[in-house]
């Protein structure tokens, strides 16, 4: 029995993607990893353009070029998109469309131990 959802189940098969998004038909929604299997896609620093928000996303620069990581550090300003990530302290971030920290400004070899223990 199916509460509070009325009507009949639809045919369209979600699965999940490698980071928790829906998989839809084979086409990602609300995914950072675009079928890129376990790769760093992006990394994005949040904040609202304070100095600890500054801190984090120079931190977070070296440790991807410390890891020789590929990958280019967005740092993002935009309050809407920022409460789209759901953080509502700052600094945050998001590693491949994930809160992977926020509130905190972390030392650079924190977020490359961060980086590791996501596997990258």
């Amino acid at each position: 029995m199916r509460l509070f959802r009325f009507g009949k189940k639809k045919d369209v098969k979600e699965e999940n993607c490698c980071f928790g998004g829906n998989s839809v038909d084979g086409k990602t929604k609300n995914c950072g990893c675009n079928d890129a299997g376990d790769s760093l896609v992006s990394i994005k620093v949040l904040g609202s353009g304070c100095k600890a928000c500054h801190e984090l996303y120079e931190n977070t620069r070296e440790a991807v070029k410390r890891t020789g990581l590929s990958v280019e550090v967005e740092y993002i300003t935009d309050l809407e998109k920022v409460m789209g990530y759901g953080v509502m302290r700052m600094p945050g971030l998001v590693v491949n469309e994930k809160v992977a920290s926020m509130g905190k400004v972390l030392k650079a070899a924190e977020v490359e131990k961060l980086l590791h223990k996501l596997g990258y």
